[in-house]
């Protein structure tokens, strides 16, 4: 009987520690005002900010790409305030979902080398596809909320605007078919595929036509 009971406590005890973790999360969500929900929507909307100024066009499989902050450069100074202020925008989320304000520091100091470097004509445009202050923040947000509140997921930050459109689906009539795992992720890698096709198309252009020309050269100069 005593081996029973120190059994049971044993197993209390695990179960116990197991879960935690768990409390903690949700009471440290409750601190903030938040719940797991709004948390990833708020990230999420974060990661479309994100996608908008540093990835809009990206290479296919990649995050390398660029978008409306480097589109913003090429107007001298306006241009690189006018991304300064925008970016802005994603430190606002950051803060709102509880991220400490020492925490966003190296985005900010990003997002200042940013500006003072998108100012140099031509290069300050090549170099704004690199320096990235929005993806920053965003890589700085998802850590916190990782570690404060075990939020580990990252496909609604990977694809935010498909994550938006694919939860839609899934809450209609066909939301069966849109829940299946094999279609949500055939629908969140749709620009990956789509990528995919471009580079394919181009490398069979490009063999097309040095093939053509190796003939050509073949049959002008009898090298054929």
């Amino acid at each position: 009987m005593d081996k029973l009971n120190k059994f049971s406590r044993l197993k209390a005890k695990k179960s116990a520690a197991h879960d935690t973790p768990k409390r903690d999360y949700e009471a440290r969500l409750a601190e903030h005002g938040l719940t797991r929900e709004q948390v990833i929507a708020t990230e999420r909307k974060l990661a479309k900010f994100a996608n908008t100024m540093d990835s809009l066009v990206r290479v296919p499989f990649t995050k390398q790409g660029m978008g409306a902050d480097a589109a913003l450069s090429t107007i001298p100074l306006a241009g690189d305030l006018a991304g300064l202020a925008l970016t802005s925008y994603a430190f606002i989320l950051g803060r709102q979902l509880g991220v400490p304000a020492h925490k966003m520091t190296p985005a900010v100091r990003l997002a200042l080398i940013d500006m003072v470097v998108g100012i140099v004509p031509g290069i300050g445009t090549l170099l704004d596809i690199f320096i990235r202050p929005s993806r920053k923040t965003l890589g700085i947000v998802h850590e916190h909320l990782q570690n404060e509140y075990g939020i580990t997921e990252t496909i609604h930050m990977d694809r935010p605007f498909l994550h938006q459109s694919l939860e839609d689906k899934q809450q209609s009539r066909f939301g069966a078919f849109w829940r299946n795992p094999v279609i949500a992720w055939l629908y969140l890698h749709i620009p990956d595929m789509l990528g995919l096709m471009v580079i394919v198309i181009i490398a069979w252009g490009l063999w097309t036509v040095i093939s053509w020309l190796v003939s050509l050269f073949g049959k002008t100069t009898g090298f054929a």
